[in-house]
């Protein structure tokens, strides 16, 4: 059983185009058992960095109002895939696909957060807040290579009601695509596992989408996790857009993680159909050749099944309750950065 962290399937369905790496089919007979389907509000497209260094401008904010109507589209789209809808880990089966309702940027939730329960309800239970881009809750981390991600102002206060609010509700929070200031409060704010859904080792490639070795170890005190990115941008070293990359750059990344983190803190987190991934993997239907390159590293049965699946299940039982309480009130400071 696969369970990945992120892909944009919903997108292409709502813009009519054809998947790039996400044939239901063959992904669930290459042992595809689903995960996070992002519900993304699209901006115009940003260009695929070419040369380096770069730093791609980001694009402007969408009022809620607009992001609100197109959710409900994307939303509908993802309730037309032949998957199942998840609101339990035990939701998630050999044979068959799940879909966890992820949004990728909370622009459709109102800043006063009336409608969050609404999307609860229909069965949300994953929220990033930004897809980079500033909106009411937060600033994100621009596209830029080499840089940190510490670019740019925290949460608003907007944004700490939110974490909270997720918290009470069991809505995962994903720190994937914030910024470093925005990263520490939320460490800070959440009683839950810190989760980066699909993000990468800042120390094996300099680009700002990147986590550093202090935001890894936080995640890993939390008992959290980091999905591994496929993006060849940020698996590379050099930051360079080279669809020829091997497979062996993302065991490399999962090696760094694993030895820096845990072998429980690790899993997939593909960004299928948001972004371009080694040729020699293709999609979803040659995760078995990553399986095998992870056995060929020396990953045995126990570990291949932590990384395959087994933590995402471990952090969605941590973090989907009925009912939980943050440990901070609103508004309180901040977990200060180590150092």
């Amino acid at each position: 059983m696969i369970i990945d962290g992120h892909n944009d399937l919903v997108l292409h369905r709502w813009r009519g185009e054809p998947t790039q790496h996400l044939d239901l089919d063959a992904a669930r007979d290459a042992g595809f058992a689903g995960g996070f389907f992002a519900l993304y509000i699209p901006s115009p497209r940003v260009p695929d960095p070419t040369e380096i260094p770069y730093a791609v401008p980001l694009p402007a904010p969408i009022p809620h109002e607009e992001a609100a109507r197109i959710a409900e589209e994307l939303f509908a789209e993802l309730c037309a895939l032949p998957v199942v809808r998840a609101t339990s880990a035990d939701d998630f089966r050999d044979g068959q696909v799940t879909a966890i309702v992820h949004m990728e940027g909370a622009e459709p939730i109102a800043a006063d957060l009336s409608n969050l329960e609404e999307w609860y309800d229909r069965g949300l239970r994953s929220i990033g807040l930004v897809w980079s881009r500033s909106n009411d809750f937060a600033e994100g981390v621009p596209f830029r290579f080499p840089s940190s991600p510490d670019i740019g102002a925290g949460l608003t206060a907007a944004g700490r009601e939110l974490v909270q609010a997720c918290n009470r509700l069991g809505i995962l929070v994903d720190v994937s695509h914030l910024n470093e200031a925005g990263f520490w409060e939320v460490a800070g704010l959440s009683d839950a596992p810190l989760v980066a859904t699909h993000s990468n080792a800042h120390a094996l490639c300099a680009a700002s989408r990147n986590l550093l070795d202090t935001q890894l170890d936080a995640i890993r005190d939390s008992n959290g996790i980091v999905g591994v990115n496929f993006a060849v941008t940020f698996l590379r070293e050099d930051g360079s857009l080279v669809p020829e990359t091997p497979i062996s750059e993302i065991v490399r990344h999962i090696d760094y993680l694993v030895e820096r983190m845990g072998i429980d803190h690790v899993a997939f987190g593909s960004d299928f159909d948001g972004a371009v991934v080694p040729e020699e993997l293709g999609g979803a239907a040659g995760l078995p050749k990553l399986v095998a390159a992870l056995q060929a590293a020396g990953y045995d049965d126990a570990a291949v099944a932590k990384i395959t699946h087994e933590n995402w299940l471990r952090v969605l039982r941590a973090t989907w309750r009925d009912a939980r309480r943050s440990r901070a009130p609103s508004g309180s400071a901040p977990a200060r950065r180590p150092g």
